[in-house]
């Protein structure tokens, strides 16, 4: 598979196909100096099969677009994490959603059957364990309420967060269902013109 691969838009530019089995190549040997956050997300990688192991970038990569920059993929190819907090019972919301699209709050409570509020870093490190900027889709400390926006099925392949934020690991769209157990559903607003802005990944 390959990075820039998309399915049904031939008008987007793509980024030169790459053998993701570099990315195993890269960090399986060096785990244990990787950072701690990493190396969870690593082992419940392994542990559930997923071929790919997380590889450290540069330079971070905290929103969508520096990670896209530093990956030579389009901003939608990265499965950004957004932590909200559900007001009845404090849960934590996990919504892994297209680098470029911006997460509809409304669908999202339609989904979690109750409101929610932004979770500030106090909260995102205390519930996943990760820092804003670093969160990945699996390996949380407390499991989160999850869903996965449909939008990222526009891609064979996506990346996503490691747990830091030089970290990161690629996969299929339909592995971060098979791996969190999530529904994928529609939680984005409508895609506009100009998507200079995405929201920061946590």
């Amino acid at each position: 598979m390959a990075r820039g691969k998309i399915e049904g838009d031939p008008t987007e530019s793509r980024p030169p196909p790459v053998d993701l089995l570099e990315t195993t190549r890269m960090c399986g040997a060096e785990l244990k100096n990787l950072p701690e956050g990493v190396q969870r997300v690593a082992a419940e990688l392994q542990r559930r099969g997923h071929p790919h192991l997380p590889q450290m970038l540069d330079d971070a990569a905290r929103t969508a677009q520096q990670a896209a920059d530093a990956l030579g993929i389009l901003v939608g190819q990265v499965a950004k994490s957004i932590i909200f907090r559900r007001k009845s019972d404090d849960a934590a919301v996990l919504v892994v959603t297209s680098g470029d699209r911006r997460v509809d709050e409304k669908k999202v409570e339609a989904h979690v059957g109750g409101k929610i509020g932004r979770a500030d870093a106090e909260f995102v490190k205390s519930r996943t364990g990760f820092s804003i900027g670093g969160v990945s889709p699996v390996a949380h400390a407390t499991p989160p309420v999850t869903l996965i926006d449909q939008d990222l099925l526009r891609f064979d392949v996506v990346w996503a967060a490691a747990g830091h934020p030089h970290g990161v690991f690629p996969l299929h769209p339909s592995d971060l269902q098979r791996l969190t157990g999530a529904p994928v559903v529609d939680v984005v607003q409508a895609p506009v013109a100009d998507a200079s802005a995405p929201q920061a990944a946590a």
